[in-house]
């Protein structure tokens, strides 16, 4: 299964334990497949650096080295309009339509208020383990 992580759980993932970690924890030993564009790489190398900057302790490289060379790169090409509220967002909604995944994982509302563009779900890490998750634990 393919899915798009929007910044926000990659990052909860990191720092905390519960669902996005969880999810990461099942793309690195395989459960799962990360796709993503230049333009979700370059936020997630922004949003890092920014992190390190506020705390100085923090070594985020191994992950993003990690995501780099494991996850999937697709071109994604931008939107023909925008279609969150906030546009910013599209690149995720571009990245699920050029990889052909139907799934973002994601916490943030104006993400949550597009789920169904094209196919694509936009469900909330919780979410996601329940539904998804608990399936590969049964295997």
């Amino acid at each position: 299964m393919r899915i798009i992580l929007d910044t926000n759980v990659l990052v909860s993932g990191i720092f905390f334990h519960g669902p996005p970690h969880q999810i990461l924890k099942a793309w690195r030993v395989g459960k799962l497949e990360l796709a993503v564009s230049p333009k979700i790489l370059e936020e997630y190398y922004r949003v890092s650096e920014a992190l390190v900057e506020q705390y100085a302790t923090i070594d985020l490289r191994a992950i993003l080295e990690l995501v780099t060379i494991k996850a999937e790169m697709f071109t994604a090409e931008s939107l023909p309009r925008p279609v969150c509220v906030d546009p910013d967002d599209d690149k995720f909604l571009a990245c699920a339509l050029a990889s052909g995944s139907k799934l973002i994982i994601s916490g943030d509302r104006h993400l949550l208020q597009v789920s169904g563009f094209q196919g694509i779900l936009v469900l909330k890490p919780r979410q996601f383990v329940d539904e998804y998750l608990a399936e590969f634990g049964k295997r």
